[in-house]
C-alpha cells in the first residue's frame, strides 16, 4: 500500500510540472506555428503539429493515470461518488473529448486573430475532419485510461492516429490560407 501512495504522488508531481511546462511548449508552439506555416516547410509544420499533439495526448493520459491511481488508492474514501468515473469510462471520456474539442477550436480561432461569424462555418467544415480524428485519439486515451485496459500496442495506434490528423491538419490549414489569399 505505500507504494501506490508513493507512485500515486510522484504521478501527481509529474503531472504538476508538466502541466506547467505545457503552458510554456503552448504558447512557443503557437509562435512558431504560424511562422513554420508562412515559410512553406510543410514537413516541419506536420512535425511540429505531430510533437505537440503527442505532448498534448501525454499529458491527458499522465492526467487520467494520476487520477486512477487517487481513486485505486483509496485517496477519496470518504467520497461518495469517486469511483463513478472509473465505473463510467466510455460516458467520461465522450465528455471530456467534447470539452477538450470546444476548447481547441476556441484556441485555433485565435490563430487566425478571431473569426468572424460568417467565416466560421467554413472553417469549421474544413477541420472537421481533422477534429474528429483527434477526438477519436482523445476519446480512445481516456477510456482506455480509466478502464485501465492501456497496452503499448494502444499507445503507438493512438499515436499514430495523432500523425494522421497533423498531416491533415497542415493540408487543411494550406487550404484556408489559399482560400483566404485567392
Amino acid at each position: 500500500m505505500p507504494n501506490e501512495r508513493k507512485r500515486t504522488v510522484l504521478l501527481g508531481s509529474a503531472f504538476l510540472i508538466f502541466l506547467i511546462l505545457s503552458s510554456s511548449e503552448n504558447a512557443i508552439f503557437f509562435q512558431t506555428l504560424n511562422t513554420v506555416l508562412f515559410i512553406k516547410n510543410q514537413f516541419l509544420a506536420v512535425g511540429i503539429i505531430f510533437i505537440h499533439n503527442l505532448l498534448v495526448i501525454s499529458l491527458i493520459l499522465l492526467g487520467m493515470t494520476f487520477y486512477v491511481n487517487l481513486v485505486v488508492s483509496n485517496f477519496f474514501k470518504r467520497e461518495k461518488y469517486a469511483h463513478i468515473v472509473l465505473e463510467h469510462p466510455r460516458t467520461f471520456a465522450l465528455v471530456f473529448t467534447f470539452m477538450i474539442l470546444f476548447l481547441s477550436i476556441l484556441r485555433g480561432s485565435s490563430l487566425l486573430g478571431g473569426v468572424s461569424v460568417e467565416v466560421l462555418p467554413l472553417i469549421l467544415l474544413i477541420s472537421a475532419p481533422t477534429g474528429i480524428i483527434e477526438s477519436y485519439g482523445i476519446y480512445l486515451t481516456i477510456r482506455k485510461t480509466l478502464s485501465r485496459t492501456m497496452s503499448m500496442k494502444d499507445l503507438a495506434y493512438i499515436y499514430s492516429i495523432f500523425l494522421i490528423a497533423a498531416i491533415m491538419e497542415v493540408g487543411f490549414i494550406n487550404l484556408l490560407i489559399s482560400v483566404s489569399r485567392g
